[in-house]
């Protein structure tokens, strides 16, 4: 599947939800960039300032934000 979208994953390492979101898009070989916010501390107040709170997933797609992973939305979101 090609799809040239900019796709941006907020997530944990404990994050159940953020391990299906990135499953999602790995087994449809949609490339995303990550960020782990127990690790990066400056994404984290980034996506605090974005949402209003501290949840995830946070996925982005084009600027078009997602808190938590829900397949059809974000299948939606990316136009498959």
């Amino acid at each position: 599947m090609n799809i040239m979208k900019k796709i941006i994953v907020y997530s944990t390492p404990t994050c159940v939800y953020c391990r299906m979101a990135k499953d999602f898009l790995t087994d449809k070989n949609i490339p995303f960039t990550e960020y782990d916010l127990s690790k990066d501390i400056p994404k984290r107040e980034e996506v605090i300032k974005k949402t209003g709170q501290m949840a995830v997933p946070v996925i982005e797609v084009d600027g078009e934000t997602m808190i938590g992973f829900d397949e059809g939305q974000l299948s939606k979101m990316l136009g498959i």
